[in-house]
């Protein structure tokens, strides 16, 4: 089981997110793989993608076991083939599931610019979570903290990018089955989207960052949004290196406890203002799109 600790000093202002995690029942995150496959490191260029196919070509280096340095076509998600663009470099998990038939799932971003970026990120976010010591959770009032992140469409997002406008702010996971959970959030993010737009408010982003970000890549952050009918014109859903997500859950008190193939995890919605300040926190995924349009700032 992996763990994550937290500080006394948040259990007063989570308490019923705490509450509702040790009653609530436990979400299945991950399947077995399928009797027969085979899973093999790949990384390499994208020469070319067709949507409509749902195919990607990529000239791959060596695959020990495999097969030699060479180009081939192969079959991916509807989100990769939406967000894959030639000449970009990738990393990806390259699964034979028949003899002679391959396919490519788990596709990474993998330029050394983004992934330098990525990686400082993630150091500065570890080394802040560690200094913060006791007084790591970021009560109302305080500011949010700085991370860097992968989007939907692959690019790299610092929180920096926010600054200036008004942040809704949550957590999801692609794969929880639980209506009342996180598809009940984001599509209560999505009413918060609508409900802004039609009061005028034209500085919000709304920002869903997954607990589960081994299995919520790129290319499936995009195919969830995409099914659901999402603007992702000002709503961003972001992953990345799971250290980095769990130093992020530790500082917004999120609890994301994974228990074999199952996980208990609590939820927080957060309105943060243009200046980087929380203010205002709900727990669970039982609030109103409305309240939070109303504490929001009109230009």
């Amino acid at each position: 089981m992996r763990r994550t600790m937290f500080s006394r000093r948040w259990l007063p202002g989570v308490a019923g997110g705490l509450a509702a995690l040790l009653g609530a029942a436990g979400c299945g995150r991950s399947g077995a793989d399928a009797a027969g496959e085979k899973h093999y490191a790949l990384r390499g260029e994208i020469l070319a993608v067709d949507p409509v196919r749902k195919v990607a070509s990529v000239h791959h280096e060596a695959i020990a076991g495999l097969m030699p340095a060479m180009a081939m076509e192969y079959p991916v998600s509807a989100g990769d083939a939406a967000t894959l663009r030639a000449g970009e470099h990738i990393r990806a998990d390259l699964v034979a599931d028949a003899p002679g038939h391959f396919r490519l799932t788990q596709i990474w971003p993998d330029e050394a610019a983004s992934n330098a970026a990525i990686a400082a990120g993630a150091r500065a976010l570890r080394e802040d979570t560690h200094d913060r010591g006791d007084g790591v959770y970021r009560e109302v009032g305080e500011t949010m903290p700085d991370f860097t992140l992968y989007d939907q469409d692959g690019r790299v997002v610092s929180s920096a990018r926010f600054r200036g406008k008004q942040i809704m702010l949550n957590f999801i996971f692609t794969r929880c089955p639980n209506a009342d959970m996180c598809p009940a959030s984001t599509a209560k993010m999505a009413q918060t989207q609508r409900l802004a737009r039609e009061a005028g408010i034209t500085d919000l982003e709304l920002v869903s960052i997954s607990l589960d970000p081994t299995y919520d890549t790129p290319g499936v952050l995009q195919e969830y949004a995409s099914v659901r009918g999402i603007d992702t014109g000002n709503f961003s859903f972001l992953t990345g290196p799971e250290s980095a997500v769990r130093d992020i859950l530790t500082q917004f008190g999120v609890i994301d406890d994974f228990q074999g193939d199952l996980t208990k995890h609590t939820l927080a919605t957060l309105l943060i203002a243009p200046d980087g300040k929380i203010i205002s926190r709900a727990d669970g995924s039982q609030w109103d799109p409305a309240d939070f349009v109303k504490r929001m700032h009109r230009p």
